[in-house]
């Protein structure tokens, strides 16, 4: 029997804990952070739109930056994200409309950036940038994260095993 496999749509924020699949596809010039707590078979990632903080009359706040990597942190029950514990990927931020003018991709790649590095959370693997979308998948009970561009094959992007 396969696991449960928990979409995590643009703007939402979902964990899992020892078992299922969180999936996000679809990704263009999005970025989705998935976290992972190696020590507590925790799983969390974050849809992320847009650079910045949500406005204060915005109902959708975590379709930003800010408010959607606290809502990530906040989201990992009991785990904490003592240094070393969590392990954060980043994929998207591709220019899938090819615009030359595009800001929106470097935007999202400097702001959750600059948060991460912020709040002294490492980012281990990423796969960013170019002009096809992408599709990333966390496997909890495995701890494993691997994506997809375009139409290509899953390749994996980290997993534990590759823990310094």
């Amino acid at each position: 029997m396969g696991q449960e496999a928990i979409e995590v749509s643009t703007g939402q924020v979902k964990a899992a804990v020892e078992k299922g699949i969180l999936r996000s596809t679809a990704i263009g010039s999005c970025i989705v952070v998935a976290a992972y707590n190696f020590k507590n078979k925790i799983g969390a990632m974050a849809h992320i739109m847009l650079p910045g903080s949500a406005p204060e009359d915005t109902a959708e706040k975590t379709k930003y930056a800010a408010d959607a990597i606290d809502e990530l942190i906040n989201i990992m029950p009991e785990a904490g994200l003592e240094k070393g514990d969590t392990q954060v990927c980043l994929v998207g931020a591709a220019n899938v409309l090819e615009r030359e003018d595009d800001t929106i991709c470097n935007a999202n790649i400097e702001f959750v950036t600059d948060i991460l590095k912020e709040k002294n959370i490492p980012v281990r693997a990423s796969a960013l940038g170019g002009t096809e979308r992408k599709s990333v998948f966390m496997d909890i009970e495995k701890g494993c994260i691997s994506y997809t561009e375009a139409e290509d094959k899953e390749k994996t992007l980290w997993q534990v095993s590759q823990l310094n």
